[in-house]
């Protein structure tokens, strides 16, 4: 019996941690039957256990990455829509871009016309090209008429105007014989400027009623394609020695007052007064009348 218990060829597989001597102990231990079996195992769970912890906390970051994403690329796009709507600098800027491509662009080469504000009629653009070629082939002079919504790189009409003819027409040859008639819808105003000879040709009094009649009086009215065309005739006329045809008649706006005048106020009130005291007499004299007609009987 004693023999079995110490048995040493199988003390160092049932604890291998301890080293072999005489002095240990020959007893069974408990735990050295589990450990080489329970080792590998619980090895691999714990490593099942890291590989799926590791996937569900990939799966977990890709998650919030994902939908972080898209909250920004939603903020982006609600910031772009945002600024195209309402940036005042986006609408200046196209404002200042129509302004200097006018300049930049040159002065028409057929038509007579730019309409950057888009205020003139096919019938009004073809009407004029009629009258100013006409124009131009008898009496060589040069007329173009040009429409922009605002302006703001110029304090009115006129310095625009004198700035597109120098742009357009940068010597005092190719100018001379040249007109250019502008007109601002928005601030319902125009301008003519134009070469040493169109003006002497056209004269300052029709040049002056032209600004202060057809293209304020009509644009106020919003008639844009009356008010350039208009222009156009009286200009021709001008240039032609013919009858001014006139610009448009100015309407009064103002209103009779119905507050009444002194004189009509004593007037009235004699009148009045005149009434009363007929009423007055015939209220007095009546009831007398009859009183005494009524004794008199008896």
């Amino acid at each position: 019996m004693e023999t079995i218990l110490s048995s040493h060829p199988f003390s160092p597989l049932l604890n291998p941690r301890s080293p072999p001597s005489s002095r240990t102990p020959a007893s069974p231990q408990p735990r050295s039957n589990s450990l080489p079996v329970a080792k590998p195992f619980s090895v691999s769970i714990s490593s099942s256990l890291k590989t799926q912890t590791l996937q569900s906390n990939r799966s977990s970051v890709q998650l919030p990455a994902n939908w972080i994403t898209r909250v920004q690329q939603g903020a982006a796009a609600l910031a772009l829509s945002l600024t195209l709507s309402f940036g005042p600098g986006l609408v200046s800027g196209n404002a200042l871009a129509s302004e200097f491509d006018v300049l930049n662009d040159g002065p028409p080469k057929e038509t007579y016309v730019v309409d950057d504000a888009g205020v003139l009629s096919r019938v009004t653009k073809s009407d004029l090209k009629r009258l100013l070629s006409d124009l131009e082939y008898r009496k060589k002079f040069h007329i173009n008429f040009v429409t922009v919504r605002k302006l703001t790189s110029k304090a009115d009409a006129f310095e625009y105007a004198d700035q597109l003819l120098e742009r357009w027409y940068p010597t005092i040859e190719e100018g001379d014989n040249k007109g250019i008639v502008v007109l601002v819808t928005s601030q319902k105003e125009g301008a003519i400027t134009g070469g040493p000879s169109f003006i002497k040709a056209v004269g300052d009094n029709i040049l002056d009623a032209i600004v202060a009649e057809n293209l304020p009086v009509l644009a106020t009215e919003e008639k844009y394609n009356e008010a350039v065309y208009s222009s156009a005739k009286r200009l021709v006329a001008a240039i032609d020695g013919l009858p001014d045809p006139g610009g448009p008649q100015v309407k009064d706006n103002k209103r009779e007052s119905n507050f009444k005048t002194k004189e009509e106020t004593e007037e009235k009130r004699g009148q009045f007064s005149l009434v009363v005291g007929g009423l007055l007499v015939v209220a007095f004299v009546v009831p007398m009348a009859q009183y005494y007609a009524y004794v008199s009987r008896k």
